[in-house]
C-alpha cells in the first residue's frame, strides 16, 4: 500500500512548471516537486519565524500541489477554478486511498484547509506559494532570462502577497 503511494507521488519530479515553459520559453524548467521543496522550506521558515503551527504548514507545503503528480500544472486561465479544485479533488482522493484510512483522513482534512484558505497557516502557505515563484523568476533572471518574461511572475506574487514578513523577502527580489 505505501509502495502505491510513494511511486505514485514521485511522479511530481517529472511535471514540469508549465508556466515557466508555456511563458518564458524554458526547455527545462524546475518541476513541480522542486518548487514544492522550495516552499516547504520557506514554510518551515516563515512559520518558525512567525510562531505559527510549523508541523502543519510544512505537511501543508508538502500536500498542496500533490494532485499535480495526476493532474499535471494547470496555468491560469487553462481551466477554470471550479474545475480545477474538482479534478484535483479527485486526483488526491486517488492518492491519499493508497494511504491507511487515518492517514488519508489527516492529510485529506490538511488538503481541505489549505484550498479553504481560512486559518493562518493556509492563508501563509498560499503566500508562500507565489514568494517562491517570484524568487524562482529572480534566479531564472540570473541564468539569463530576460525581465520582460519574468515581471509577470514577480508582479503576481505581489498582488497577492500581503503578509509583511513575505513583502520584505519579496521587495528585495532585483534585476540588476
Amino acid at each position: 500500500m505505501l509502495f502505491d503511494f510513494f511511486y505514485a507521488i514521485l511522479e511530481l519530479k517529472k511535471v514540469a512548471r508549465k508556466g515557466w515553459k508555456e511563458k518564458v520559453g524554458m526547455l527545462n524548467p524546475e518541476s513541480v516537486a522542486d518548487h514544492s521543496y522550495g516552499v516547504a522550506i520557506m514554510a518551515m521558515i516563515f512559520s518558525d519565524k512567525m510562531n505559527l503551527n510549523t508541523e502543519r504548514m510544512v505537511k501543508m507545503a508538502l500536500l498542496h500541489d500533490l494532485a499535480e503528480s495526476i493532474t499535471g500544472d494547470f496555468i491560469p486561465g487553462e481551466i477554470t477554478k471550479e474545475n480545477k479544485i474538482i479534478v484535483e479533488n479527485q486526483a488526491m482522493e486517488e492518492i491519499l486511498s493508497k494511504l491507511p484510512s487515518h492517514l488519508a483522513n489527516a492529510y485529506s482534512s490538511l488538503w481541505k484547509e489549505y484550498l479553504d484558505g481560512i486559518s493562518r497557516e493556509s492563508i501563509l502557505i498560499h503566500e508562500i506559494d507565489r514568494l517562491e515563484m517570484a524568487i524562482q523568476a529572480a534566479k531564472y533572471f540570473g541564468e539569463g532570462c530576460t525581465k520582460e518574461k519574468l515581471q509577470e511572475f514577480v508582479e503576481s506574487a505581489r498582488s497577492e502577497i500581503r503578509s509583511k514578513e513575505l513583502i520584505e523577502v519579496l521587495d528585495s527580489i532585483s534585476y540588476k
